[in-house]
């Protein structure tokens, strides 16, 4: 079977969840025979790495911008996804569902992984967000099978837009080794640190976690990750209150990296609360963290009963932090609990199966 996955950045992964997840089912779908082609931003890989002989990496353009840069990318993508002839093309973010509409009109069977609720992200203008919510709606329509990646977002489809989908979550990587050497990259030591590692956004709350880890009685550090030099009012507002204790390492491309600081802090906080099975929070949860997170439905689901959750409320954030940082030792079952739960619920390979099954049903349909 040929499958065609657009609508990411590329592989290897280095951005974000959708390339993890576009890597990761083509290195499983390539050993089971299936040929595989990924586009990828061309100006992000001058390397131009190599993978298995079933998957192709065609590296085309895009026109730099806030929106621009996925539209442009996309478009191009579709234009070399009508050459190739794909049995299945897999797109990610439902944003991209206007343009899928001339891989429709080709007769192509179409699956488009919806993302979260993007139109409720604070960042986007009232036009933003109203594309936003049509293109979602419009995936209904356009693709053969839309994917799900929470049931909170299967839900959602269900009850507003009246379509079934088919859950899908992201996976997990398990590590089980702790290499606190790397921390010395940045200067800090084991078990002496909160972390978060997400997109600066609003949405995501570093401003909450911030102010909450100023009111807490604690002599630990906070690091937080994320990519500092996009200077807008939310960042600028972020690193004016940076003091001795809270530290901005900027964006952490290299995964193994980001990973250790997860490990090797005393917890990892996730504020995120818009969209689905978020990969910062597996990723905490497969190498044992001890997690603090935002209590909202999508935590919930994919967090269960293996962390500790907060609230916007004043002061939820600043007592869990004083409790698990006066004794980490307290805390840490819930960490291995966590990564129980990951190893169970949320297996790459257990994904790449449910991804290969669903693409076999649609080409086997007439």
């Amino acid at each position: 079977m040929k499958i065609a996955i657009i609508g990411t950045r590329g592989i290897p992964a280095r951005y974000g969840g959708f390339e993890t997840c576009a890597e990761k089912i083509s290195e499983y779908l390539a050993k089971k025979g299936h040929k595989i082609l990924v586009t990828c931003r061309k100006y992000l890989y001058p390397d131009r790495p190599v993978f298995d002989e079933n998957i192709r990496l065609i590296y085309l353009p895009s026109i730099k911008g806030k929106i621009t840069d996925t539209f442009s990318h996309t478009f191009f993508s579709i234009l070399a996804v009508l050459m190739c002839s794909p049995d299945v093309v897999l797109i990610f973010n439902s944003a991209n569902s206007p343009l899928a509409m001339v891989l429709k009109l080709y007769g192509k069977k179409i699956v488009i992984n919806v993302d979260g609720m993007e139109w409720k992200r604070r960042k986007w203008g009232i036009a933003g967000r109203l594309y936003f919510k049509f293109a979602s709606f419009l995936s209904t329509i356009v693709a053969d099978k839309i994917v799900a990646d929470s049931q909170e977002i299967a839900r959602y489809y269900r009850s507003v837009f009246h379509c079934e989908s088919t859950y899908i979550p992201y996976g997990a990587d398990i590590i089980v080794s702790k290499e606190p050497e790397v921390l010395l990259e940045f200067g800090l030591k084991e078990k002496t640190f909160f972390f978060n590692g997400s997109r600066l956004e609003p949405e995501n709350n570093q401003d909450l976690i911030v102010r909450e880890f100023k009111k807490a009685r604690t002599n630990k550090d906070l690091v937080i990750a994320g990519d500092v030099k996009r200077k807008n009012r939310y960042v600028k507002k972020l690193l004016a209150e940076k003091n001795g204790n809270i530290h901005f390492v900027g964006t952490i491309f290299q995964k193994e990296k980001y990973v250790q600081l997860q490990a090797n802090s005393i917890a990892y906080i996730h504020g995120n609360e818009v969209g689905g099975t978020n990969p910062a929070l597996l990723s905490a949860m497969g190498c044992g963290a001890c997690i603090l997170a935002l209590d909202v439905p999508f935590n919930r689901e994919v967090l269960d009963d293996c962390g500790l959750y907060f609230t916007k409320q004043e002061g939820s954030l600043a007592n869990l932090i004083e409790q698990v940082s006066s004794n980490p030792e307290k805390f840490s079952f819930l960490g291995e609990k966590a990564r129980e739960r990951a190893k169970r619920f949320y297996q790459w390979e257990d994904v790449a199966k449910k991804y290969e099954k669903l693409f076999l049903s649609l080409k086997n349909e007439r």
